[in-house]
């Protein structure tokens, strides 16, 4: 799967649903402000200009922070995942 970051901070996400690339969950959330974008094997996590994190994917390689979201609405500075 594929995330393209685009100028205006918008994320297009394209390729196989099983590896991450349907983000229609939070496409809302990815419309603008996002600043960058890493990603597990499964999943991706992008990162708004404001601090807050978004992710999406499979649940178990990363997709699904709700256990952490409150954590990760503001103030994040850098994102940083692996491929195991």
């Amino acid at each position: 799967a594929f995330a393209a970051l685009k100028d205006a901070g918008e994320v297009v996400t394209w390729g196989h649903y099983e590896y991450g690339s349907d983000s229609s969950i939070v496409a809302d959330r990815l419309a603008a402000g996002v600043a960058s974008i890493t990603c597990t094997r499964l999943a991706f996590a992008a990162l708004k200009e404001a601090g807050e994190v978004v992710t999406w994917g499979d649940a178990g390689t990363g997709g699904d922070s709700s256990v952490v979201a409150d954590r990760l609405a503001a103030g994040v500075i850098s994102i940083t995942g692996n491929t195991r």
